[in-house]
């Protein structure tokens, strides 16, 4: 009698958080485009930290840090995607294998529609005759690299699903720290990529829920300390980023700036993933 009374409570648990998930990534998505694109002053900002990541660029290190910003090109995106769909048909999940797939190409589309219905055009002063391109928001890259992040998430057994998180954190992290590296994108390019892969894989898991049965998932038991590793890994991005950039010139305030959106960057890719590792447990 005490399992059937609990049943409706778990079942209505990972549509809410996943819902929750959406609005919060909608809502941010908007406020990242108003300041991005419609304010001088959140462009502003945007620019000087795009400064302070442009200090990760190295002659020596450019091989790596080119290396890092493709592993979402087209091509490594598709691998690794299929990877994903791989294990959850190997794990006879044949609903959220489909999900996955779907979400793999809405996510591009999305971008690529948003890039362009809001392209304009963003100067930085300090960037002289090497403007960034128009239709720049929301980054394809950071899109790609969380999507994969957060589909791995989907996909995986739910022992695996903390250590998952962490490395699909660090991956999306990576390569967007690569990306502002070789100024590809502004901060609030890669933000936005963030957030939109987070709403439609947020999405797909609410409409899943109906259609998924048996017994719940229970990742939450094993995330805590995985989740505290991704919080030591966002404090040593902000540091890497704010190291880097003492031989820009930039004022103490603005360099206190670059250190905290490095961070911020870090810690929404780490939420964004641990939060769908919960809201990917299965309904009974």
């Amino acid at each position: 009698m005490a399992r059937s009374a609990s049943a409706p409570r778990v079942r209505g648990a990972r549509p809410t958080v996943a819902l929750a998930i959406a609005a919060a990534c909608a809502l941010g998505l908007v406020v990242v485009g108003v300041l991005a694109l419609a304010s001088d002053a959140g462009h502003a900002r945007d620019s000087v930290i795009l400064h302070g990541f442009s200090a990760l660029y190295r002659r020596r290190l450019d091989p790596a840090i080119e290396i890092t910003a493709r592993l979402s090109d087209p091509l490594p995106y598709a691998l690794l995607g299929l990877l994903c769909v791989g294990i959850a048909l190997g794990r006879r999940r044949t609903h959220r294998a489909v999900a996955i797939a779907m979400v793999l190409v809405a996510t591009g589309a999305m971008a690529q529609a948003l890039k362009h219905l809001l392209a304009q055009p963003r100067v930085a002063d300090w960037l002289g005759g090497g403007q960034l391109d128009e239709s720049n928001w929301p980054s394809g890259h950071a899109t790609a690299a969380m999507t994969l992040a957060l589909c791995a998430v989907m996909a995986v057994p739910p022992a695996w699903r903390g250590a998952t998180a962490l490395v699909g954190s660090v991956f999306a992290v990576a390569v967007a720290y690569a990306t502002l590296a070789l100024t590809w994108h502004y901060p609030s390019d890669v933000l936005a990529g963030f957030l939109l892969a987070a709403l439609a894989v947020s999405t797909a898991l609410a409409i899943l829920t109906p259609l998924e049965t048996g017994e719940l998932d229970r990742p939450g038991s094993s995330v805590g300390p995985w989740l505290f590793a991704g919080g030591a890994a966002t404090v040593a991005g902000a540091a890497v980023v704010g190291a880097a950039s003492e031989p820009i010139a930039l004022s103490a305030f603005d360099r206190m700036t670059v250190v905290a959106s490095a961070a911020a960057i870090a810690a929404t890719a780490v939420a964004l993933v641990f939060a769908t590792s919960i809201a990917a447990a299965r309904p009974r």
